[in-house]
């Protein structure tokens, strides 16, 4: 059995058997590493054994997943692992920011007819796409193609309504082929097609500008910045308008991306029985390929194949979710605060080296200064972290600060176990931009302020619905 050592308020170290080689990080007050289970745990020690692999560290909210946990961090320069990533590639988080001033929300008719709006150009649901609704954007194959391989390219943007100016908002807004050049996607997308791996290519394109099925969701929110001079500068720099009305989005590459993956779990698992080699720990979910073979090109490939299609899926959601607003309230402007994924595996510089940093329900966390940032609009103030609470809640929008590279400038998701988010304020790696209020409350799990309040959940989900709302039945509450 692992056991987790204290080594700060809200850190602590797994070592690993006959202490060989740096220790598993992990993230958490004592409530919280006391919550890990046994699973949880010998997950995490064993993708930190497994071949290449550098750094794992484990988050607040991580639980057992397949091979790794959900909720960790797992860097090697050496090796590229499928299972880390998962099958829904690049699952995100975007924030779309509208000038619509809270009270202008208060009358439950124009809440109903945007929650209509939304509803008639936004598909939900497993195997739903854009004929499952009146008012969406077609996707043809042709374009389809170019979504795939360019990602949100000003012609992809221009050709699906998209604001072009977005992209720069994004954490990534294209993904190239394992060679750094976007050829190769099209090379591996040609021979996809002609081997049949995916035989309704063009369906599946139509499901851009959709929700899945699980924990899939958007909602609208009330912005609120906290009275902090730096939470009010930082919140300038993202764009956030205190109290007024914000758009949460959380989906990821649908259908699409769940083929490739399921794919190439299954087109490494057979290469290791066929070449005879072990699986690490015995876990076939931590199936590898190294770097420099055309089965880590085939995946790298692969995966920026669906992370295209999941960039471009959110970006078309949220020009969709603006146009409704203007529909129903004419003259509303909106613009992206940030795109961000938990599920994708990134080259990075970890500890001076060029490394794969694999990220499964764990989200980049970098704070200004830092060389990554150079260029973007993020460069002093570090970029925005969203972090998703839950229909009661709302949700925070974070940033990091100096120390984050302690945890491979990483932190969790935030969509996961409640005590996760709780403490996320305390590591002493980030700082609160805002936390959570209902009404005028203040929550007590974010002491030090109120950021979002939500006006809407939405429905036909266990917990929230993918990519409706229902109305406001008290104000203040969801």
């Amino acid at each position: 059995m692992h056991v987790i050592h204290k080594s700060g308020e809200a850190l602590g170290f797994i070592p690993l058997p006959g202490h060989a080689g740096k220790p598993v990080t992990v993230v958490g007050t004592d409530a919280i590493r006391e919550g890990f289970d046994a699973t949880c745990l010998n997950q995490a020690v064993n993708s930190r054994l497994a071949p290449g692999v550098t750094d794992v560290i484990l988050n607040p909210d991580g639980h057992a997943g397949y091979g790794a946990p959900i909720g960790c961090v797992m860097v090697s320069p050496t090796h590229i692992y499928p299972g880390p990533v998962g099958v829904d590639i690049k699952c995100s988080m975007s924030l779309l920011q509208l000038d619509i001033a809270e009270d202008v929300l208060i009358d439950k008719r124009t809440r109903r007819r945007i929650i209509d709006a939304i509803v008639e150009r936004t598909p939900t649901g497993a195997g739903r796409g854009q004929r499952s609704v009146p008012k969406s954007r077609h996707v043809d194959r042709e374009l389809g193609v170019l979504a795939v391989t360019e990602g949100a390219s000003a012609r992809v943007c221009q050709a699906l309504g998209i604001p072009p100016d977005w992209a720069i908002r994004c954490e990534d807004s294209k993904h190239t082929g394992h060679d750094g050049t976007p050829e190769a996607l099209n090379l591996r997308l040609d021979a996809i097609l002609a081997a049949g791996r995916i035989r309704n290519f063009a369906e599946k394109m139509q499901q851009l500008g959709s929700y899945g099925g699980g924990n899939h969701s958007g909602e609208c929110e009330i912005t609120r910045v906290i009275d902090r001079p730096d939470a009010r500068a930082t919140a300038a720099v993202f764009g956030l308008l205190d109290r007024h009305a914000s758009f949460l989005s959380h989906c990821g590459s649908r259908g699409f991306g769940n083929l490739l993956a399921q794919g190439q779990f299954k087109d490494l698992a057979r290469k290791f029985e066929r070449w005879g080699t072990p699986f690490p720990s015995g876990d076939k979910h931590l199936v590898y390929a190294p770097l420099g073979t055309p089965e880590a090109a085939a995946y790298l490939d692969d995966m920026a194949l669906g992370a295209n299609f999941a960039t471009v899926n959110h970006l078309l959601i949220n020009a969709l979710v603006l146009e409704a607003f203007q529909l129903i309230l004419p003259g509303t402007r909106g613009h992206l605060v940030d795109f961000i994924s938990h599920n994708i595996a990134r080259e990075e510089i970890i500890n001076g080296t060029k490394a794969w940093v694999h990220r499964k329900g764990a989200t980049r966390a970098i704070p200004g200064g830092h060389f990554a940032l150079a260029g973007t609009p993020f460069a002093r103030s570090g970029h925005p972290i969203l972090l998703p609470g839950n229909p009661r809640d709302g949700s925070v929008v974070m940033v990091a600060q100096a120390g984050a590279e302690l945890t491979a400038w990483s932190v969790n998701h935030g969509a996961g176990r409640a005590m996760g988010r709780r403490h996320a304020a305390q590591y002493g790696l980030l700082r609160t931009l805002g936390g959570l209020s209902r009404g005028s409350r203040r929550l007590q799990e974010f002491p030090r302020g109120a950021a979002q309040r939500r006006i809407g959940r939405a429905r036909h989900h266990r917990c929230q619905a993918p990519g409706a709302l229902c109305h406001q039945r008290r104000s203040g509450a969801g």
